[in-house]
């Protein structure tokens, strides 16, 4: 019985709690009963349970996106604090765009060096998911450093997919399913250069890179037209 006063009381909003509280005084009944009533009348035709099961999705939802905004901001607060690295350093920042999601790919990365060095990418990928978006342009920005002679002794690269950044850092709990491929080709990338730094940051302190992926769909040209639905 305490259960399903607490599965109701989980359920109902702060409204409906005042409303069982007077229907309970006003006809003598249990708080649980009041409520219960309240709750039943809310629910109307989809029934009790529908309601007390869409409430529970609906709160378990709001505590992801809650979650989410405090892992967010931790992760930015991070970034402001990551070291600006040796003046010789070489920076890079890179992001990749679906439209729609999955659907054609556009790369943006922009590669900056220490003497005023400017490299910019800005292309058309294919077709896939973002995660592969993001993954041609960390790909893409590996290989204009290598293209630097000599490649870069330092290089500080910067994106905001934490799902491409932790698989590729190894910090997530297993390999992102799909990405197998992708993942090794940057490792092997990785392994041509010397000292390789890879941070995330959030999405508004990546604008250069983003609006260089954002030109790459704008001038999107279709040579082959995308796979069809198996």
């Amino acid at each position: 019985m305490q259960e399903e006063l607490e599965t109701l009381l989980t359920a109902a909003f702060k409204s409906e709690r005042i409303q069982a509280r007077r229907l309970a005084a006003l006809d003598g009944i249990a708080g649980d009963a009041a409520l219960q009533r309240i709750l039943e009348q809310a629910a109307g035709t989809q029934g009790l349970a529908a309601l007390l099961a869409a409430r529970t999705q609906a709160r378990a939802a709001d505590a992801q996106r809650k979650a989410q905004k405090i892992s967010d901001r931790q992760q930015a607060q991070a970034a402001r604090r990551l070291p600006a690295g040796p003046a010789s350093a070489w920076r890079g920042w890179f992001d990749g765009s679906a439209h729609p999601n999955p659907g054609k790919l556009g790369i943006g990365a922009l590669l900056l060096g220490p003497n005023g060095e400017r490299i910019e990418v800005s292309e058309a990928a294919g077709y896939g998911s973002s995660s592969d978006a993001e993954y041609a342009a960390l790909t893409a920005v590996l290989q204009a450093a290598l293209g630097v002679r000599p490649p870069p002794a330092q290089l500080l690269l910067y994106g905001d997919s934490q799902v491409v950044i932790n698989d590729v850092l190894g910090t997530a709990a297993a390999g992102a399913k799909g990405l197998e491929i992708h993942r090794a080709t940057v490792v092997a990338l990785l392994e041509q250069l010397h000292d390789v730094t890879l941070r995330w940051l959030p999405r508004h302190r990546n604008g250069e890179a983003d609006r260089l992926s954002q030109l790459a769909i704008a001038g999107w040209v279709e040579e082959d037209p995308p796979p069809l639905a198996v």
